[in-house]
């Protein structure tokens, strides 16, 4: 069986827990950005999606509005379940979390819901955009 520790990005773009809306917003505006972590010393403390910003002010923080239930998975969870689950879900990120609520990565659903990002596939992109200018 494969777990989700096989399929997770170990080194996610991590946010700290006082960022605001109005910030995620703009991290936002780059729309790869599916699910920003909100990071308190290695704890996860939320999971902000674009929906969750909808209607709340720019000065509020983001944390207020995010939330760990339904956004994260255990490394020893199925991995074909948890994809099977995510892609029901029309969801695309998932944090990964050990029982500590330690950020151990993100495991990320590809568009076409089949698989997942791997570091190499996360690497490229970043290159072409740099490359884009």
């Amino acid at each position: 069986m494969s777990t989700v520790a096989d399929a997770h990005l170990r080194t996610p773009r991590l946010h700290g827990p006082g960022l605001s809306v109005g910030a995620a917003r703009t991290v936002f505006l780059d729309d790869h950005v599916h699910a920003l972590l909100l990071v308190d010393d290695g704890v996860l403390v939320a999971v902000v999606e674009r929906g969750d910003l909808v209607g709340v002010p720019a000065g509020a923080r983001a944390r207020s509005v995010g939330r760990l239930a339904g956004r994260v998975a255990g490394p020893d969870d199925d991995l074909e379940a948890t994809r099977e689950a995510m892609a029901s879900r029309r969801q695309r990120r998932l944090a990964v979390v050990d029982a500590g609520g330690r950020l151990l990565g993100l495991l990320c659903l590809k568009r076409h819901g089949r698989g997942f990002c791997s570091a190499a596939d996360v690497a490229a992109r970043d290159a072409e955009r740099r490359a884009a200018g």
